[in-house]
């Protein structure tokens, strides 16, 4: 092996080494999981609750799913390691999506009883 095919494997080492930082243990992956487990569980509880709880399901859900969503985006789309506006446009969609959400039940009147 010449000089410089140990210079250009250096470099690749080197490239990967300073990637490694972004790559988690397999028990990251797998707590996270289980947090995403727990809060779909807590979700699917809604429609056990009872009627004088019900009032109180809709914010639950749209509170759960951001967390849920805000999980997924940044651990399995590795967000926080890209460039600040990928956030950005993920997270006006979530933003955008309960305006929606939201204008849709007031528009009929959900929240009036």
């Amino acid at each position: 092996m010449s000089t410089t095919e140990h210079v250009a494997a250096a470099e690749v080492e080197e490239h990967h080494h300073n990637h490694d930082g972004h790559v988690r243990e397999d028990s990251y992956f797998v707590k996270i999981a289980i947090i995403l487990a727990i809060v779909t569980a807590l979700e699917t509880s809604t429609y056990w609750w009872p009627e004088s709880a019900q009032s109180w399901a809709i914010p639950a859900l749209l509170i759960m799913m951001a967390i849920k969503f805000f999980m997924i985006a940044s651990v399995f789309m590795h967000l926080k390691f890209d460039s600040k506006i990928f956030s950005f446009m993920f997270y006006t969609g979530l933003a955008l999506a309960i305006f929606v959400y939201m204008v849709f039940l007031f528009t009929f009147q959900y929240f009036r009883s």
